[in-house]
């Protein structure tokens, strides 16, 4: 009787029938709990479940050729094909293990995938020469002699065109900026919008420049993003030269720090040059609010210059701001303020209209409105900070609706008014109000139910929120 357990092709094909099955298994867990974790080692899994398991067992039991009748050319190719299989797995692996799973500053990081692509086919090939030096018995030495030898003469030929090349790919190993910096190239800013081993792609308002790595890697560029200190948009303004500097100055420093973009206690450079030219250095967040913050700049110091009697570009005119208009808007507001004809004309003087542009600040936090402003034509909104952060807006004003009700009892109100449409007020300055509250009861009267009514809409709006305001007056405004 034959003991076929006693035969040499016995237990290799025990091993398959049993042993492949469970692989497959456990792989296939794997490859799922890996998956469902976005883990890129699953790829990695999936190769050796699909294909590297399956051609070892192939493998396994034609290797038995020596006791079948089977040829061994099929062994060979089998034997070649798990061999590739193998220097696949290995690659991917030391990819994952090196560059996949670098973390961010590391010099793993820093290899630009080029490196790591050439790296890779080396390697393939020389895998590959010693695959079939050892499955078919090949002579590789001489392939390698003259692979060394073209190199070498390829080299010598190219050696002008390929030292740019690499002095751009040493660029990228050096990374000296990343997707979404900021570079500044001769007169070209912009931010980087693609990187690759060829070119470097620069975006800004005018469209995408395309500059070679090779160009980078021989001139001088500044990385705007690494820098330090906040990144100014900088920009140069026009005054008539009667102006007084610093008047001008305080100006340009007040629009400056209520643009959206302006960091938080960073304060604006405005410096004298010539001609009644001042040159605007604003610190913003980032190199993307350069062009935004010039123009929401340019369009706020409109409205501020003509408030503050400056002439922005030299205009020194104002034809909205006439005593003319003024008193016909002051008659539209007479009966709110208990004015008779003679008083209209008495009082029309010490007044002047005022405009914002959408987005200005009208009135600040904790500061003591300095007169009352009574909406001629525009819209604002009321809001008051909460401790969770951000604002909470309670009012929305309009014609004929009143800014600064606190003007007149000198208290600094949490509440912040914004313009939201281009803004225009009669201001009519806290002197003034002192005068007509001493002959007018009915006006402060008034002016204290508004307060009343705005404090109660103020608490509302709070509540609404499912926040708590403070039990002061420093709600209204």
């Amino acid at each position: 009787m034959i003991e076929f357990w006693n035969e040499p092709w016995f237990w290799p094909a025990v091993g398959v029938i049993i042993g492949l099955p469970v692989a497959l298994l456990v792989l296939t867990e794997v490859y799922s709990a890996l998956d469902r974790r976005g883990n890129r080692a699953a790829r990695i899994i999936l190769l050796l479940r699909n294909y590297v398991a399956p051609v070892g067992a192939l493998l396994l039991l034609l290797n038995q050729a020596t006791y079948a009748d089977i040829d061994l050319t099929w062994t060979q190719v089998t034997a070649t094909i798990f061999g590739f299989l193998i220097i696949l797995v290995l690659l991917n692996g030391l990819n994952f293990v090196l560059f996949v799973t670098a973390k961010q500053g590391t010099w793993r990081s820093k290899v630009p995938s080029i490196f790591v692509d050439i790296v890779r086919i080396i390697l393939i090939v020389v895998c590959l020469a010693v695959l079939f030096s050892v499955v078919w018995r090949a002579d590789v030495g001489g392939l390698f002699a003259a692979l060394g030898v073209g190199s070498i003469v390829i080299g010598l030929s190219l050696q002008n065109a390929v030292g740019s090349v690499v002095s751009g790919l040493l660029l990228l190993f050096e990374q000296p900026f990343q997707l979404g910096d900021w570079l500044q190239v001769g007169d070209l800013r912009g931010r980087i919008v693609e990187v690759n081993w060829r070119a470097v792609h620069i975006k800004n308002p005018n469209g995408v420049y395309v500059l070679p790595t090779a160009s980078l890697a021989e001139s001088t560029f500044l990385n705007i993003s690494r820098s330090d200190s906040p990144f100014e948009a900088s920009l140069v303004v026009k005054f008539a030269t009667d102006d007084a500097p610093q008047d001008v100055i305080d100006v340009c420093t007040a629009v400056a720090a209520d643009l959206p973009a302006a960091v938080p206690g960073e304060g604006a450079s405005v410096k004298p040059i010539e001609k009644g030219k001042y040159e605007v250095d604003i610190p913003v967040r980032s190199p993307a609010d350069n062009w935004s913050t010039q123009k929401a700049f340019r369009t706020r110091l409109w409205y501020a210059a003509r408030r503050a009697d400056l002439h922005l570009d030299g205009d020194l005119t104002d034809n909205y701001n006439t005593p003319e208009r003024t008193t016909e808007v002051l008659r539209h507001f007479a009966a709110a303020l208990y004015l008779s004809a003679e008083d209209i004309d008495a009082i029309a003087p010490q007044l002047r209209l005022e405009r914002y542009g959408a987005g200005e600040l009208v009135q600040r936090p904790l500061v003591v409105p300095d007169g009352m402003r009574y909406v001629v034509s525009g819209t604002a909104s009321i809001s008051t900070p909460v401790e969770s952060g951000g604002d909470v807006t309670f009012a929305t004003l309009d014609r004929d609706d009143v800014l600064g009700l606190t003007a007149l009892t000198r208290q600094g109100v949490s509440a912040r008014i914004v313009a939201t449409s281009d803004l225009a007020v009669l201001f009519v300055p806290t002197a003034v109000l002192d005068q007509l509250v001493k002959t007018r009861p009915r006006l402060a009267r008034d002016i204290g139910i508004e307060m009343d009514n705005r404090q109660a809409r103020a608490r509302e709006a709070l509540r609404a929120a499912g926040v708590e305001g403070p039990e002061s007056t420093s709600l209204i405004a």
